[in-house]
């Protein structure tokens, strides 16, 4: 979420010192909503991936270390 947000300031900045080019740079299409929802999905994206893969990590880190659920 923080990268994305981050990438959303940068394209924000080039777009201002780009001036006339913004629309162009930005490529929103249209959409005035675009910066929310690149966020937005960069957010679902990584909730999903916690709730997917968080107990397969775990358990990897278990097997490494040797503790309980190393079976």
């Amino acid at each position: 979420m923080a990268f994305s947000a981050f990438y959303e300031l940068i394209e924000w900045w080039v777009a201002i010192g780009s001036g006339s080019a913004a629309d162009q740079f930005l490529g929103t299409q249209g959409d005035v909503w675009d910066t929310q929802w690149d966020m937005f999905l960069a957010l679902a994206g990584a909730a999903v991936s916690q709730l997917v893969l968080g107990r397969s990590h775990d358990r990897s880190l278990a097997r490494l270390e040797g503790g309980p659920g190393a079976g």
